[in-house]
């Protein structure tokens, strides 16, 4: 009795493979198939062995003025609706600002400094940059073995 319930369910499997490749035929034919794989070109693409450059492929001087330019901030707009932020002035901007393009920094000097001196960024950067070190290290050496 075992022996015929394992054929039957084996048979019901087979049959349900067979019904699942014959819906996926029928929900993807093979003109569907052929359209999705089929190359195409561009419209008005180059042709193979033509000589000289398109006359698109040469750079395109700025429209924008040059008033434009320094005014505002081109490209900073992310919104659909909306236009460019205008520059201001620096005495408009937060002091932090300023701040974010100093030099921090290597590693190879914090390590140089004494630890127990350093301000609390500094110390923070140093164990970063110290842990970053360490695991690549590790890793090179795992990598060896």
């Amino acid at each position: 009795m075992k022996d015929i319930n394992i054929v039957k369910h084996k048979m019901s499997r087979i049959m349900a493979m067979n019904h699942a490749r014959l819906f996926r035929s029928r929900i993807v034919g093979n003109d569907e198939v052929s359209s999705v794989f089929r190359r195409t070109f561009a419209a008005g693409a180059k042709k193979k062995g033509a000589k000289g450059g398109a006359a698109g492929d040469a750079p395109k001087a700025s429209i924008l003025s040059k008033e434009v330019k320094s005014s505002t901030v081109v490209g900073a707009n992310i919104l659909k609706e909306g236009a460019d932020p205008k520059v201001l002035a620096d005495s408009e901007y937060p002091d932090w600002l300023f701040h974010l393009i100093d030099k921090r920094p290597a590693l190879s000097e914090l390590r140089r400094r004494n630890v127990e001196t350093l301000p609390y960024e500094d110390l923070k950067r140093f164990v970063k940059l110290d842990n970053r070190a360490r695991i690549k290290e590790n890793n090179s050496i795992k990598a060896k073995n």
